[in-house]
């Protein structure tokens, strides 16, 4: 017998006792993510593999449990709503539990966290789940399967892969050759860094240009490698906090990327809210959320977007059109008076579609949220 032979385990779950599978990548992507599994019994449980991020690690697995439902999971109490367990030294790559914290001169320090409900409250997750799931189809006017993108064909292994280049990825985002663009980021994935640079120009028409195309390159990307635009949206929102650099193209490219793939990314957007109270990236935002809302309006009113109310009296008018815009796609009854209030405001703006200027007023823009008001009221016959 070796002498240093170390005593190694599968993981288990700590409730029940049986072996739990390894922790996998979450479907719908999220700022702070953690890989996350399911256990027969019902527990569910995260894995953070450094061992210093446990309480955030616990927060996902607790939300996790709620079916994502982040009001029910802040009010229950430990012990009493939920039991916890912790499995400590486990090793992401073998996915093995070892006696110490040392494998062959490697740290280990990985802790898978369980979380299981009472079955009161994992029935009552279940079915407020359910419910939310027909309100959002209620509101939503079209099936959000609808528009998902087909899959990307397979690559051929074997290709001689090409290589991106600054000059290369400039003209290709010129022309808005977006198919050029996709093969070129599975070739190379730098094409998505060498694209973010391109958002730092000073013409504005140039960079909405830019964050469109990001967004269709991304859409498209994103069947084969959600992982890859994943960690481009954490750049460009660790980008954003950054508080000595410009935010130029930074937030429309978000928006795009999350509007172009809402069943994933559809959980970054809450983070955009962040950004609402600066003056430079307000009307950024409120053009995000919009554009969003377009075809996942469930996933703004998800988020706290009450904050947003006092735009529309807001005393900029490209302000005033971005929230009224907004309002009206996500049905905000709620601000309906004060919508009909500018119908006779006549303040030009600019709002930028599919990348492309759209000169309008924010009479027109009201009309068009309260005909979506009114629209949303009618009785459906089914």
């Amino acid at each position: 017998m070796a002498k240093d032979a170390q005593i190694k385990l599968r993981p288990w779950c700590p409730f029940c006792g049986q072996d739990v599978g390894r922790p996998q990548e979450p479907v719908q992507r999220k700022l702070d993510e953690f890989t996350v599994g399911e256990c027969q019994c019902g527990a569910t449980y995260t894995c953070d593999p450094t061992g210093f991020n446990v309480g955030a690690a616990m927060v996902e697995a607790i939300v996790h449990a709620c079916d994502d439902n982040w009001d029910l999971a802040w009010e229950l109490l430990p012990d009493e709503d939920y039991l916890t367990g912790r499995i400590d030294n486990y090793d992401e790559q073998t996915h093995q539990v070892f006696e110490t914290k040392n494998v062959d001169g490697r740290k280990v320090s990985g802790v898978l966290y369980f979380v299981r409900l009472n079955r009161e409250l994992a029935t009552l997750a279940n079915r407020l789940h359910t419910d939310k799931n027909a309100k959002d189809s209620a509101l939503c006017q079209a099936d959000p399967a609808s528009d998902l993108p087909p899959m990307e064909p397979a690559r051929d292994p074997k290709r001689k892969k090409k290589r991106a280049d600054k000059v290369t990825v400039t003209r290709m985002t010129a022309e808005q050759d977006i198919d050029g663009l996709v093969d070129l980021a599975f070739d190379d994935l730098k094409t998505l860094r060498f694209m973010q640079r391109l958002l730092y120009d000073p013409d504005e028409g140039k960079r909405w240009q830019c964050a469109h195309v990001l967004g269709q390159v991304c859409r498209r990307l994103s069947t084969r490698k959600p992982g890859a635009v994943s960690d481009l949206l954490h750049r460009l929102y660790e980008a954003c906090s950054d508080s000595a650099a410009a935010h130029w193209g930074l937030l429309e490219s978000i928006g795009s990327i999350i509007a172009a793939r809402p069943d994933i990314f559809g959980a970054f957007a809450r983070h955009l809210l962040m950004h609402r109270g600066v003056a430079s990236t307000r009307v950024q935002v409120l053009w995000a959320l919009g554009a969003l809302a377009e075809k996942r309006p469930d996933l703004v009113r998800a988020t706290p977007f009450y904050s947003l109310f006092p735009f529309v009296t807001h005393p900029e008018a490209i302000t005033r059109g971005h929230a009224v815009r907004l309002f009206g796609r996500i049905t905000a009854t709620e601000v309906e008076s004060e919508i009909e209030k500018l119908t006779g405001d006549d303040a030009g703006l600019t709002i930028y579609e599919q990348g492309q200027p759209v000169h309008t007023t924010v009479a027109e823009l009201a009309k068009e949220a309260l005909a979506r008001l009114h629209k949303a009221k009618e009785p459906k016959n089914d």
